[in-house]
């Protein structure tokens, strides 16, 4: 086999940074409390029915309590909150629930934490689970939603927040 067209995981990550998105933390709460983790890759999958999608690294924290659960919360960071993608990005001492000491919290249909004054929160609930190379892509039915009037969003591009 040729390494023509192989690609590293390095250069897979330069590839993916070419592309601005949304800064985004993904958010559930279960039995062991709230838990949450900076999303690297969601999306809206149909417009019919209404579906989103988040890919959870199977190592993740977070994912047992998001299938405990049932559902998840897409919570897209203003400028002003960004603070938050660090801890909530494995970075620093705070674990787990101890991360929502940041910020504040509310919920929507499903009950998933809700942080106040994000640019946009996409409330779901889990329709479905699909295992690939380690990860657990999780399809989501979009219960809610909300917006801050006016909150600039935190958008990532090439590493970088614009």
């Amino acid at each position: 086999m040729s390494d023509v067209g192989i690609i590293d995981i390095r250069t897979f990550w330069q590839a993916v940074g070419l592309r601005a998105v949304g800064t985004a933390i993904v958010t559930a709460e279960a039995g062991d409390g709230p838990r949450g983790f900076l999303a690297l890759s969601a999306t809206h999958l149909c417009a019919e029915p209404p579906m989103m999608m988040i890919s959870v690294d199977k190592k993740t924290s977070a994912l047992a309590t998001i299938l405990e659960a049932g559902h998840f919360a897409i919570n897209y960071l203003s400028t002003e909150q960004a603070e938050l993608a660090g801890p909530f990005g494995g970075k620093g001492d705070l674990k787990g629930a101890e991360r929502f000491q940041l910020g504040s919290w509310t919920k929507l249909a499903t009950g998933a934490p809700i942080l106040v004054g994000a640019s946009g929160v996409i409330d779901c609930q889990v329709e479905e689970t699909i295992e690939r190379f380690g990860t657990l892509i999780v399809i989501g039915r979009l219960m809610d939603f909300s917006v801050t009037e006016g909150a600039a969003p935190m958008v990532s591009y090439k590493g970088k927040t614009l």
